[in-house]
Order: structure tokens, then C-alpha cells, then sequence
């Protein structure tokens, strides 16, 4: 199982679109997926039509009660769950300061879990507190969504050292494997210098830090797409509201460098295609 925390402390960067909609590409493609909502927010959980009510258990029961993964866990379909959140989890902060080994709760929770999934993709919330600390512990990889703009590089450099004393004090596992470039717009001059800006940045900084050694730098770009604005307020992802808009096609791409990477890391190299591209192996284009 490939476990993934999806993170930036900055928000408005197409975090939790991306955890959603990459989710629901990789169950589309076969995959059998569970999203963990860890955003107080529950924007997430939205996404996916799902609204936790009184008496069902959450995230907030899974970190600060008795309740297992399972036991939270909603289907959506056939291949993609989540655990949902809702507000009850910002008190998990403050509950959980004072624990013993609070980092490694949601670790331990999900040894417990007996279900088999192909990828686990936890949606941060926009901070670096006691609930990114605890999915930082619990997965292997990190995604990073950037948006092209000079403010996405600021505070970059905390974010990674945050990552990087994590992977070397208590998951030695875990490594920055992939950045996505969020809300891009390819007509404007900005969008193409910071992209190169980052590019250079990773390349440069490779050697520098373990963790990120072999980050990609993903070759797709989520073009900005107001369909994928509208999707979350209809409880849906992308695929369900507009599966021909350009969000859409963006995700699927994506999810296909995301499946090359799993591919490439059994030996199997990345020439394997799927059925989300067309017959001529280009992705599909929106007019």
C-alpha cells in the first residue's frame, strides 16, 4: 500500500482538491483508494457528499476515542472511501497536547486496520500541528501542491525542514516523492518562471536532503478550471460533476504519473498505459 500525506502549511493551494480528485482518478483506474479527512474543515469529507452527524464516529473518535479506522470508514464506491471529519477535530489539538506519544496515534490506529488498500491519501490541514505531525508519522510519501506564484515559495523551506526532522527523528520512511503545480494558468509569464523556479530548486536541493531525493516533479499541471470550483458544493469529485472539463482530464493525467511511479518502483519501468489516455498514448485534451 502506498500511503501519502498530502501538505502545505499555506492554504488556497489546491490541497484537498487535489487529495479528492486524484483519489477518485486512481479508484477510476482501478485502484482501491481511502481518503483521511484531517482537516477540522471537513472540506474533504464534503467533497465526497459526505456530512458526519451526531453519533457516527470520525476522525475526532479515531485520534481522541476508541473508535477504529474501520469503524469510521464511509464507501463511496466501489474502490474509494474515506473517513470523514468534521469541527469536533479542531479540539483534538488541544486534547492531545498534553498525551504521551500523541505523534504516533493515528500510526498505531492504522496497524490495527485489517483492510487491504492500494493507496491511503490523508488530506492535511493548512498547518503544522499535532494532526500533520501525526500523518507525517503514519505514511511513506508526501505530495506537495504548489501554486505558481512567488508567495507559494514562502515558507517552503520550514515546510521541508519540518518534513526532513520528522523522517530522521520518527519515520525514517517517510520522503517527499511528489510536487504538483496547482491552478495553473499557461498563458501568463508567471506561472511558467515559477514553475521553472521550483523545478531548479528540487533539482538543486536533491542532494541536500535525503527525503527528497527522488521527488518528481510532476509533468501535468492542474490548469485552473472553475468546474473543479463547483464540484466540492455538489458533493462530488470532478469525475461525477464534469467528467469532459479540463479538471478532469487534469486529474487523470496525474493519477497516471502517480500509477508510473508505483509502476517504475516494482522494476517495471513507466511505459505501462492506462485506459484513462487515448489510443495514440497523449492525454485527452478539453476544448
Amino acid at each position: 500500500m502506498r500511503s501519502i500525506a498530502v501538505i502545505n502549511q499555506k492554504g488556497g493551494v489546491g490541497k484537498t482538491t487535489s487529495s479528492v480528485n486524484l483519489a477518485a482518478a486512481l479508484a477510476r483506474a482501478g485502484r482501491k483508494v481511502c481518503v483521511m479527512d484531517l482537516d477540522p474543515q471537513a472540506h474533504a469529507s464534503l467533497h465526497l457528499g459526505i456530512t458526519a452527524i451526531d453519533g457516527e464516529d470520525t476522525m475526532y473518535e479515531v485520534l481522541c476515542g476508541d473508535a477504529t479506522i474501520a469503524e469510521a470508514r464511509q464507501r463511496i464506491n466501489d474502490n474509494l472511501y474515506v473517513v470523514p471529519s468534521n469541527l469536533d477535530l479542531a479540539a483534538a489539538e488541544m486534547e492531545l497536547a498534553s498525551q504521551i506519544g500523541r505523534e504516533m496515534i493515528l500510526s498505531d490506529k492504522l496497524d490495527e486496520d485489517t483492510d487491504d488498500f492500494d493507496y491511503l491519501i490523508l488530506d492535511c490541514p493548512p498547518s503544522l500541528g499535532v494532526l500533520t505531525l501525526n500523518a507525517l508519522v503514519a505514511v511513506n510519501e508526501v505530495f506537495l501542491p504548489l501554486q505558481p506564484h512567488f508567495l507559494a515559495l514562502h515558507g517552503l523551506s520550514k515546510l521541508l525542514r519540518t518534513i526532513e526532522v520528522v523522517s530522521k527523528r520518527m519515520n525514517s520512511r517517510l520522503q517527499l516523492s511528489g510536487v504538483m503545480l496547482c491552478m495553473y494558468d499557461a498563458n501568463t509569464r508567471l506561472a511558467a518562471e515559477v514553475s521553472t523556479d521550483i523545478d531548479q530548486f528540487f533539482s538543486v536541493s536533491k542532494d541536500a536532503g535525503k527525503f527528497f531525493r527522488n521527488a518528481k516533479f510532476f509533468d501535468t499541471r492542474i490548469r485552473r478550471n472553475i468546474r473543479l470550483a463547483e464540484a466540492p458544493s455538489f458533493g462530488q469529485s470532478i469525475f461525477d460533476y464534469s467528467a469532459e472539463s479540463n479538471g478532469a482530464y487534469d486529474y487523470q493525467a496525474l493519477a497516471e504519473e502517480v500509477i508510473a511511479q508505483e509502476v517504475s518502483d516494482a522494476g517495471a519501468g513507466s511505459s505501462n498505459r492506462s485506459a484513462m489516455f487515448d489510443s495514440s498514448g497523449e492525454t485527452k485534451m478539453a476544448a
